[in-house]
């Protein structure tokens, strides 16, 4: 299969269009060719792009910024001389000086599939400021590497957030391209988008089911982002950025596995057996044993769970990552009903509002979790009726069969 870049580099006629034209590209480590050349030195040695300026997101251009919340400075490229902006420092939206600097913004990013993965969020920002500037927007698109399943409670109105780009689920089944198209449909932007789209990109084809895993290299997206595991898992491992236990990072295996010094790991996977045994299917649960090197936890033993969906135990469509993490919560509320889950701390610029309940895009996650009386179909009837609007809603913005 061919990515957006590799097409567009091969092809002059799907170039031509940039002629004359000041071209600026945002990218991060994993925006890189077919031959692992990252995208910007492929896109100025093509001899026919005139380059102005780059951007990067969250984790920078350079993907060297570990955590979140760590902010990327502006810098000049030392190889290229052009300016590289942050969306993730000062601003998260382009400034004007920054649109500036280009007529046309090629956005070359390796989403997960993830509403809560900012790059997303990153994407409605740019279309909205190019929808005001008159700038054009090209997603060189490449896959969802989780494919199409949809799951998740829906952003409710009001939550929206940098993790929080509209009214869609946690597992959206979009590509970046289709997602420019849904924002600027519900939006209403007015803005001159494009996709170079994929060749050859086939969802729910095994071994990879949206991750070609036999034809191309896994790159980081961003640090704690190092395989396809732990892609499928993140839909559901996100959500202990908001809680007290670790989620992995200071690992060799983050947000696969989770944690923490106090955890019962063999009663807390007994204890989701028999609460909601249909939501394990499709992965296997190992208790485990890790210490992190930094962050929350460092440097003390932690008795954990890690997923496991890299063998052949692994179903992708029987696999719901959300709904197994939500389990572990709830597992863990029931064995210790006073355990000091919730971490409280500034997420993503927001500071008044619960980390779980921005990641959720709402608050009904944690009050189900909380709720000594709730059952497992009580959160089947707070995510369902979402799953099957949001699986209707983005049929027209498809590109691949």
């Amino acid at each position: 299969m061919t990515f957006g870049l590799d097409r567009l580099l091969a092809d002059s006629t799907l170039r031509r269009p940039l002629a004359g034209r000041r071209v600026a590209l945002l990218a991060h480590p994993a925006s890189v060719t077919h031959g692992l050349d990252h995208a910007l030195d492929a896109l100025v040695s093509s001899g026919d792009v005139r380059v102005t300026a780059a951007f990067g997101p969250q984790h920078g251009l350079r993907g060297d910024k570990q955590d979140n919340m760590v902010e990327s400075p502006d810098f000049d490229d030392p190889v290229h001389g052009i300016p590289v902006f942050s969306l993730y420092g000062e601003v998260r939206r382009p400034t004007d000086a920054m649109l500036d600097t280009f007529d046309v913004l090629l956005v070359d990013l390796q989403d997960l599939g993830c509403r809560i993965y900012t790059f997303v969020t990153t994407l409605r920002y740019v279309l909205e400021a190019a929808a005001r500037r008159g700038k054009a927007v090209w997603v060189l698109d490449r896959p969802n590497p989780v494919g199409r399943p949809v799951e998740g409670l829906t952003l409710r109105p009001g939550w929206e957030s940098f993790v929080g780009a509209g009214p869609m689920p946690m597992r959206h089944g979009l590509t970046l391209g289709e997602l420019g198209h849904w924002f600027v449909r519900e939006f209403g932007l007015d803005v001159d988008y494009q996709v170079v789209e994929m060749q050859g990109w086939r969802p729910d084809a095994a071994p990879g089911h949206g991750w070609p895993v036999l034809e191309r290299t896994w790159v980081n997206p961003s640090p704690n982002a190092p395989n396809l595991w732990m892609a499928r898992c993140y839909p559901g491992t996100v959500m202990l950025e908001g809680t007290t236990l670790s989620e992995g990072r200071g690992t060799t295996r983050p947000l696969e596995l989770y944690g923490a010094p106090d955890v019962d790991a063999r009663a807390l996977v007994s204890e989701m057996q028999r609460f909601a045994p249909e939501w394990l299917h499709g992965c296997r649960l190992r208790p485990c044993w890790f210490e992190p090197t930094f962050h929350k936890h460092s440097g003390r033993l932690c008795a954990g769970v890690q997923v496991h969906v890299e063998d052949a135990s692994y179903d992708h469509e029987a696999f719901r990552p959300w709904r197994l993490q939500a389990l572990a919560f709830k597992a863990l509320r029931r064995l210790r009903p006073d355990y000091g889950l919730w971490r409280d701390f500034p997420y993503e610029y927001e500071h008044d509002r619960l980390a779980i309940d921005l990641i959720n895009g709402c608050d009904l996650l944690r009050h189900w979790v909380d709720d000594p009386a709730s059952t497992a179909a009580d959160l089947e009837d707070l995510a369902a009726p979402g799953e099957r609007a949001w699986a209707e809603a983005r049929r027209d913005v498809l590109l691949y069969p």
